[in-house]
Formats: C-alpha cells, structure tokens, sequence
C-alpha cells in the first residue's frame, strides 16, 4: 500500500455537509469519503492505494480535481485498489456533486 497526501490552499467553494461516501472498493475500484473541516484548512486529500509508483499521475488527477472544484476547508480520503484515472475523477465528482445536494 501507499499512501499520498495533497494539499491545497487556493479553493474558495466550501461544503457544509455532514462526511459522504462515495464507491464502495472492490477489484478496479475506490470509495471516496468528504467532510468538512476546520475554516482555514484548506482542501487535503489522502490517497491510500495499491497501485504503488503512480503518483504523478494521482499528482495530476488531484491538481485537475482541485481546478475545477476549488474546494476550501475540505478533507477527503480515497481508498483505491487499483481504479484508472478516468474512474478516480468520476468517483471524485460524484461525491462532491453529493455534498452540493440539499441534506434530508
């Protein structure tokens, strides 16, 4: 396993959300779970996955990620076991786009 973090500290879009999970991980897939912290912190991901010696390409997927959703004083962890980019950035948006969705 290896574990990545990234840090951002230019996002202005906040969630006011209670933690959301996204994914469940199973063969060639990751869940992704978002909550919101402390203002100031700006947005910090953990990546733990077992695709070891990738992480210039997690490096532009999260850079990606973060320009277009700006994201402030969030944290998000990624539990990945083995998901393409293409499913990383799709797993990321959904949870994001779940935390925009009113609470019921």
């Amino acid at each position: 396993m290896e574990t990545l973090v990234f840090h951002y500290t230019q996002g202005q879009r906040r969630l006011a959300t209670q933690p959301r999970l996204v994914g469940v991980v199973s063969s060639g897939n990751l869940e992704v779970l978002v909550h919101s912290t402390e203002p100031g912190t700006g947005c910090e991901i953990h990546v733990s996955t077992a695709a070891e010696g990738f992480g210039a390409i997690w490096q532009a997927v999260m850079n990606d990620f973060q320009e277009r959703w700006q994201l402030a004083d969030v944290r998000i962890a990624i539990n990945d076991m083995g998901a393409t980019p293409a499913v990383v950035r799709l797993r990321l948006d959904q949870a994001i786009e779940t935390c925009l969705e009113p609470e019921t």
